[in-house]
C-alpha cells in the first residue's frame, strides 16, 4: 500500500467534501441562498456558476481529473468567498469562518503544488501517454 498516494486520495476527499455538499445544499436553498448573496453585494444570478464550481470542481478533485486546474479555481474560489463573505473579523464566527477558506485554499495550493497522487485519474491518464 503506497501511503503517500493513499493520503493524497484522503486529502483529496477531505477538501472536496465540503464544496460538493455546499453546492448541492444551495440546490435546495436556492431562493435563501439567493437572498443571503444579494444581501452582500453578489448578484444572485451567479448562483447557477456558484454551484457548478463548488459541485463539479469538487467532484474533479475527488476524481482527481484537471486536479491541479480544479486546485487553483478552488483556491482562489475560497480566498474570494472569505473576503466577500466573512470579512467581518470582528465577529468570532466569521473570523473563523474567513480562516477556515484561508486553510482551505492553502491545501488547494498543495494540490497545485503537488499534483493529485497515484490515485487519480491524472495520474492514470499520464501512464497511458
Amino acid at each position: 500500500m503506497n501511503f503517500s498516494a493513499s493520503a493524497s486520495l484522503l486529502a483529496r476527499l477531505g477538501l472536496a467534501a465540503i464544496f460538493i455538499m455546499a453546492g448541492l445544499s444551495k440546490i435546495s436553498g436556492y431562493e435563501g441562498t439567493v437572498g443571503y448573496m444579494e444581501s452582500m453585494g453578489v448578484p444572485g444570478a451567479l448562483l447557477p456558476a456558484v454551484i457548478a464550481v463548488e459541485v463539479l470542481g469538487g467532484m474533479a478533485i475527488v476524481i482527481g481529473l484537471f486536479t491541479r486546474l480544479a486546485a487553483l479555481g478552488l483556491a482562489v474560489f475560497s480566498i474570494a468567498s472569505a473576503l466577500i463573505f466573512h470579512f467581518n473579523l470582528a465577529d468570532q464566527t466569521q473570523f473563523v469562518m474567513f480562516w477556515k477558506n484561508i486553510a482551505i485554499a492553502g491545501g488547494f495550493l498543495l494540490l497545485v503544488a503537488n499534483g493529485p497522487g497515484a490515485y487519480s485519474v491524472d495520474a492514470w491518464r499520464k501512464k497511458d501517454k
